[in-house]
């Protein structure tokens, strides 16, 4: 809840990390949750959620009285929420960390996520942050992906954390070059809500535009006309789950391990430049997939881990791909059809898993990020599977989830955690699960 007295300042000393991107601090008794401030500090905050009767409020730090080492300018001056906050404005969301030295990141990430598996898992272990394969020193240019929304004047803009407040950007560091190159700033986006754009390892860029509410038809072409030549674009109806194409492919092809993947329109795929090769491997050193074995990728999306998967398996092993968006169903389709060993089914993951109980030697799985759930788990442990390989994009949900297999008597037998979202608090890991 929101009061009046957002626009109070306080002075706190900042504790521990928290996960979501903020530190723990107290006011008079009263958890505050600290954004863009660093443990030990002594800063002057301004409250952005607060409230009598709330358990605990939201601040950003706009002022560092006394710092701490690990401190560093920010590389972003639109995320930079000390110089936001001495021109009266807020920063841009998505670059929370990047007032951090990136090793001290990667140490505080480690400490957030060894607190959620002690706390929410009973589970107590050292957690080490690793940096994805061929990552830069600065931590900068590795988003593949990029999402803007569109400001009164057809400008691209970013939110501000938890604010419905437009940013006006002219840049993106930590896009990829490619993302930048487009010059999309210098375009017009009237008539459009939100674009994204998708830089694959291989072809042209996609950019997908998302129509606003009863803008005129010809608005589209007039921004497809302002796009550079050799871009994909196409429009993205997220209400009817409409994709048209208005120029170039509605679909842009990556390549990992020596797969190619056609990834459609709105379709996920990992966003970090590295991050599908560095979870492929990791999945495949974790596993030891046997030839022969029965296999299912839960969750499975375009089919990034079922192609490495099949031909571990073999041609005597079979894999079965679960996906519950019709879209990646369809483009795991495509890119598996020449693998005949694999068994593509759309839909709900629990359900499909009904038909396999007692019947499989291994499951990997990589749900979205409020995770997979009780019945979803119990599902995985009814099919009896040697090993589980779990890949999680959220500690929170993923230390609930290994809880649910702790209760029915697997065990975490090794877990990675990757940095593969540098200079913001998320994280991505992988674990392998046996029975004792």
């Amino acid at each position: 809840m929101t009061t009046d007295t957002t626009a109070s300042e306080i002075e706190l000393t900042i504790g521990a990390p928290a996960h979501g991107g903020h530190f723990v601090a107290r006011h008079e008794g009263r958890v505050v949750f600290v954004r863009h401030a660093l443990p030990g500090e002594r800063v002057r905050a301004r409250l952005t959620e607060a409230g009598d009767g709330a358990k605990f409020w939201r601040a950003d730090v706009v002022e560092v009285l006394e710092s701490v080492p690990g401190r560093v300018e920010h590389f972003w001056p639109e995320a930079d929420a000390l110089r936001a906050a001495s021109r009266g404005r807020l920063p841009v969301g998505g670059a929370e960390f990047g007032h951090i030295e990136l090793p001290l990141q990667r140490e505080l990430k480690a400490q957030i996520f060894a607190e959620q598996l002690s706390r929410l898992a009973k589970e107590d272990r050292t957690v080490t942050v690793e940096p994805a394969v061929e990552e830069r020193e600065d931590g900068l240019h590795w988003r593949t992906r990029a999402s803007f929304s569109v400001a009164p004047g057809g400008r691209l803009a970013m939110h501000a954390h938890r604010s419905e407040e437009l940013i006006p950007v002219q840049r993106m560091p930590l896009a990829v070059d490619a993302v930048n190159d487009l010059q999309l700033w210098d375009v017009d986006f009237s008539g459009v809500s939100r674009v994204e754009v998708a830089v694959p390892s291989t072809g042209a860029p996609l950019v997908l535009l998302i129509p606003a509410a009863g803008a005129h038809p010809k608005a589209l072409g007039r921004i497809a006309s302002a796009l550079p030549e050799g871009t994909s674009i196409a429009s993205w109806d997220p209400e009817t789950s409409t994709l048209n194409r208005l120029r170039g492919r509605t679909w842009v092809q990556e390549s990992v391990l020596g797969h190619d993947y056609r990834v459609t329109g709105a379709g996920f795929w990992q966003i970090h430049r590295s991050a599908p090769l560095t979870l492929a491997q990791a999945v495949l050193d974790g596993l030891q997939i046997q030839p022969g074995e029965q296999v299912a990728d839960l969750y499975a999306g375009a089919g990034l881990f079922t192609a490495p998967l099949a031909d571990a398996a073999g041609e005597s092993g079979r894999v079965l791909s679960v996906e519950g968006s019709p879209g990646a169903s369809r483009d795991a389709r495509k890119n598996l059809f020449a693998s005949p060993q694999v068994e593509i089914l759309q839909g709900r993951v629990d359900k499909s898993l009904a038909a396999y109980e007692g019947r499989l030697d291994v499951v990997l799985l990589d749900p979205p990020r409020v995770g997979a759930g009780k019945d979803v788990v119990r599902r995985i442990d009814a099919a009896a599977p040697r090993t589980v390989g779990y890949v999680s994009c959220d500690p929170a949900s993923f230390a609930r989830d290994l809880g649910y297999f702790k209760d029915l008597g697997w065990q975490l037998d090794s877990l990675r955690v990757f940095d593969l979202y540098p200079h913001t608090h998320h994280m991505e890991s992988f674990a392998v699960l046996t029975r004792p």
